[in-house]
């Protein structure tokens, strides 16, 4: 009798969406953008939480017609052509990489909060440096921990947030919304739509991370039909989450939140007292925690398919005698390490960000180009509106894109022009045959 693979059903998958979205951004942001522009940052909020269920939407409909792995990379190819989803697929990786900094930099960023000790830069760049190496070593090892912790990031990170929402609605002063916009606003560089722009580019990495729900596709039950529904269900959810967590954080903590490193934990703390900080800092810690451990697996084994499918040197698809991509995970880890060296988490959160638009864009413009490529192929769903929806996804991308500062843009969109060399490489390996084709659909 042939035996059944497990899979993920839908409700398995929105938990994995949950989980790749909901992390340090949450946690950690509230504060910066309170800085930018005062309480209006519940609308910068609802503004990227439109932008992300838009271009969530396209994912949508174009992630209906693929069951391998692959994503954004599969979308930009068969859309766009062969350079594309090499771009497309090569900087998927590096966005990996810059996540893990991200994430590495956050956890130290939390605990710094918390142990005033193991606060300051160079303490950041020793707590960054010991998670990259640690899990690189644990990853090359081969120690697979992925479906227990599942379950423990999912809990370590709904159950202090639905805590703190629920106790804290209570707790919130009304008069702490109030002017919505602050002086310090109009007077600041750039006015309202500087302060709006710069604070719509940071909270915008609280939502990355839901494109990865599609990477998966080959893990699922039925593809095709579940992972729609479980983008839309994922994205609902978490936009509603974060506008209440905000509004929690503004409605306690008023004009103080600005120059807090810690806001959830400070604000809880406020309202239940010490304890109440640490049952915070637990979920911060053990959610940032399992992410790194995430992105720890994620980034070589990403690296070591573009290296067997020939977008990166063959080397990184070297593996051990037990299957563990040896190679891949020293780069990997070496070069997130560089990352989470070269700055804040402000700065690298704003960085991962503006990255994740290489993603986005060609998936929102492949949506667009399929309805008539693939006009004949059945899709398990179809944005409503005809191609409105996909439009205001690319306008706003761009428009987000022209806000980013130009350190922001040079090295979250650098890799596109850095990695061009590879895609010669890997176009005289194409036209040499020397390149395994798959039908990737």
């Amino acid at each position: 009798m042939e035996q059944k693979t497990s899979k993920f059903g839908f409700w398995s998958i929105v938990l994995l969406g949950i989980n790749a979205i909901v992390g340090t951004g949450i946690f950690l942001l509230p504060n910066k953008a309170y800085a930018l522009i005062g309480p209006a940052s519940l609308g910068v909020l609802l503004f990227d939480a439109f932008l992300a269920i838009c271009i969530a939407l396209c994912f949508a409909e174009v992630a209906g017609f693929f069951t391998r792995n692959g994503g954004p990379y599969l979308y930009a190819k068969h859309a766009l052509g062969d350079f594309w989803g090499f771009e497309v697929g090569v900087l998927k990786w590096i966005v990996v990489l810059i996540a893990w900094a991200v994430m590495a930099v956050g956890f130290a960023t939390a605990l710094g909060a918390a142990i005033p000790a193991l606060s300051g830069d160079f303490m950041k760049d020793v707590i960054a440096t010991i998670i990259i190496v640690l899990l690189t070593i644990i990853n090359i090892i081969g120690v697979n921990m992925t479906k227990i912790l599942n379950n423990l990031i999912t809990v370590s990170k709904l159950v202090p947030l639905f805590a703190f929402i629920v106790i804290g609605l209570f707790a919130i002063n009304g008069s702490n919304f109030t002017p919505f916009v602050p002086d310090f606003v109009e007077l600041s560089d750039g006015g309202v739509s500087g302060s709006f722009a710069a604070a719509a580019i940071l909270l915008f990495f609280a939502y990355t991370g839901f494109e990865a729900i599609a990477v998966a596709a080959e893990d699922m039950e039925n593809p095709k039909k579940n992972l729609p529904r479980a983008i839309i269900t994922v994205m609902i959810i978490v936009s509603v989450l974060y506008m209440l967590v905000l509004a929690v954080c503004i409605g306690i903590m008023g004009d103080a939140l600005a120059n807090d490193k810690a806001p959830l934990q400070t604000a809880f703390g406020q309202i239940m007292g010490p304890w109440g900080m640490y049952f915070v800092l637990a979920g911060t810690l053990l959610s940032m925690g399992g992410i790194n451990i995430a992105q720890s697996f994620l980034g070589p084994r990403i690296a070591t398919s573009l290296a067997e499918d020939g977008m990166l040197p063959s080397v990184l698809a070297k593996r051990t005698s037990w299957g563990t991509p040896v190679v891949a995970c020293i780069v990997t880890g070496i070069l997130s390490l560089l990352l989470a060296w070269s700055g804040s988490f402000v700065q690298l959160a704003a960085i991962s960000a503006v990255s994740r638009f290489t993603q986005y864009l060609p998936t929102c413009i492949s949506v667009i180009i399929f309805r008539k490529k693939w006009a004949h192929k059945e899709r398990p769903y179809k944005i409503p509106g005809g191609i409105i929806i996909p439009v205001i996804a690319i306008i706003t991308s761009i428009w987000m894109l022209a806000q980013a500062k130009t350190e922001q843009l040079i090295w979250g969109l650098g890799g596109c022009v850095i990695i061009l060399p590879l895609y010669f490489l890997y176009l005289n390996k194409k036209q040499r045959g020397l390149l395994k084709e798959t039908d990737e659909l």
